[in-house]
């Protein structure tokens, strides 16, 4: 065995996509390579991956783990499990099926679904209700709902003084001045082997030292993928960036706060919506009426959204006003103080490539293809699978709303509303909630457009809410105000979130 066979994508082993793997393919994929070892991988309630062992007996234990999965204690995953009817199976999804990089052993990792006693997809599972959103934009708009992740993270590190970084100017820069730009790069080659479909990675904004130590914040931005497959992609990639982390001897945190007036984490989700394979998004050049109508429905949703995607009390010391993360719910074009913002598109016509590279011909390359449109108020306390289920609820939504365009022209925005000239309109505009338990007020308020169409279980709406109302914070912002030591302390708490 190659000693660097965990580092192979599995793609090029089996020589199919993912999407077309199959039982015969990871059997054949086990039995050719000697592999011993096959790890079942499934989110639990807190958000994390957790993991179920098995090593290969012979090849009928291996066709039965794969045919039948496993039983699991539901109760011991999820709050809304009462201990009393705990059962679960846990069944491996074949096309997530990936070598595992960390494994000294050779190790083949799947994510998994899970399945009540009677052999139904768990109702109340974060996998199942995406894929009932999916179905449910699918069957109202004949479109499929696709989504992409910006996973924002600090690496924190001893620091050794040299070539410091600019105290929050840490956007796009280079080495010496980034101290962990290899490590992101090593984390986007794991993240790439395991599948994840990657854009690319950076630096980010936030960058400075306390106590010794220095905080780099990075990004990893992936593609648009069928909106499924994004939640895989970033339950993965969060996985395998702690896992390098820990063994490179640095703590890594996605939490969405870290001190007083330095950048916040956040896991802005971008998506678009295509039909035969074209996105929809633009029309001759300029953002489609399908396209304001999902963002429409964005309007109208964003106040519950916030239980799915900024799930604990640290959220809300990003969400304040005057800083880069969003308050008011607004859409606006290449506006960063807006809610949802529809990024700089490839629409002027032109070919770039060729006025850059003069010698090249024109290539006529469609990019229309590369246009998306971006919510900004998730962070990486974010239940990733809920959190974009909610926004495809959200999208058809704005399907089903007789007023969705009139609604988009009211709640848009093209100025820094947070400027003090601007103060009459940003009096007009909804806020977002500013504490979980304020979150769990709206999605009570909204939580019939989650259920309808069955996608969203009212027990699992119960539990968000009462989870969320568990924190008891609803003046906690206020109570804390810029104490940097009460912040710090409840950043610690959270500080492994999601």
């Amino acid at each position: 065995m190659n000693k660097d066979y965990s580092f192979r994508s599995l793609v090029d082993e089996i020589g199919k996509a993912p999407k077309d793997f199959t039982k015969a393919d990871i059997i054949r994929l086990i039995k050719k390579n000697n592999i011993r070892h096959v790890n079942f991988q499934y989110p639990a309630g807190d958000g994390r991956l957790k993991t179920l062992n098995f090593v290969i007996n012979d090849g009928a234990y291996l066709d039965e783990i794969l045919s039948c999965g496993e039983r699991v204690d539901g109760s011991s995953l999820f709050p809304f499990i009462e201990a009393s009817s705990s059962a679960l199976y846990v069944v491996p999804r074949l096309s997530t099926a990936y070598m595992n990089p960390f494994a000294e052993l050779p190790t083949v990792n799947m994510l998994c679904s899970f399945f009540d006693k009677d052999g139904n997809p768990l109702e109340s599972s974060p996998e199942h209700t995406l894929r009932k959103a999916c179905n449910s934009f699918r069957k109202a708009t004949g479109m499929e709902f696709q989504a992409m992740g910006e996973l924002e993270y600090y690496v924190i590190a001893k620091d050794d003084g040299k070539f410091p970084a600019a105290d929050q100017k840490g956007y796009h820069e280079s080495s010496p001045y980034t101290k962990f730009g290899e490590f992101r790069k090593l984390c986007m080659n794991y993240i790439s082997r395991a599948g994840g479909q990657i854009k690319y990675g950076h630096s980010e904004v936030g960058n400075f030292t306390l106590d010794g130590k220095i905080y780099e914040q990075n990004e990893v931005e992936f593609l648009p993928v069928p909106a499924e497959e994004a939640a895989e992609q970033l339950l993965l990639a969060k996985w395998i960036i702690r896992n390098l982390a820990y063994r490179n001897g640095y703590d890594v945190t996605f939490a969405p706060k870290i001190t007083v007036g330095k950048a916040g984490s956040g896991l802005h989700i971008h998506f678009r919506i295509m039909k035969n394979g074209i996105n929809q998004m633009l029309c001759d050049g300029a953002l489609s009426d399908n396209a304001k109508r999902a963002i429409a429905g964005m309007m109208v949703l964003a106040p519950s959204i916030t239980a799915f995607g900024n799930t604990n009390p640290t959220s809300y010391f990003r969400l304040v006003p005057h800083q880069e993360a969003p308050t008011n719910v607004c859409w606006g074009d290449r506006n960063r103080s807006v809610l949802v913002r529809v990024p700089l598109g490839w629409t002027s016509g032109k070919d770039l490539c060729t006025q850059a590279n003069p010698a090249e011909r024109k290539a006529g390359y469609d990019t229309r293809q590369k246009q998306t449109v971006e919510m900004r108020s998730p962070d990486g306390s974010a239940d990733i699978s809920l959190l974009i289920a909610g926004l495809a609820v959200a999208a058809r939504t704005g399907f089903e709303m007789a007023d969705a365009l009139e609604v988009a022209n009211k709640t848009y925005v093209n100025v820094n509303i947070h400027k003090a000239e601007n103060q009459a309109l940003l009096e007009k505009l909804a806020v977002l909630p500013d504490s979980c338990a304020a979150s769990a007020d709206c999605l009570e308020k909204q939580r019939g457009y989650f259920e309808k169409d069955g996608v969203f279980s009212p027990a699992m709406i119960d539990g968000i809410i009462s989870g969320l109302r568990s924190f008891n914070d609803r003046t906690l912002r206020a109570d804390i105000g810029s104490d940097q030591k009460k912040i710090l302390a409840l950043v610690e708490k959270f500080f492994h979130c999601g």
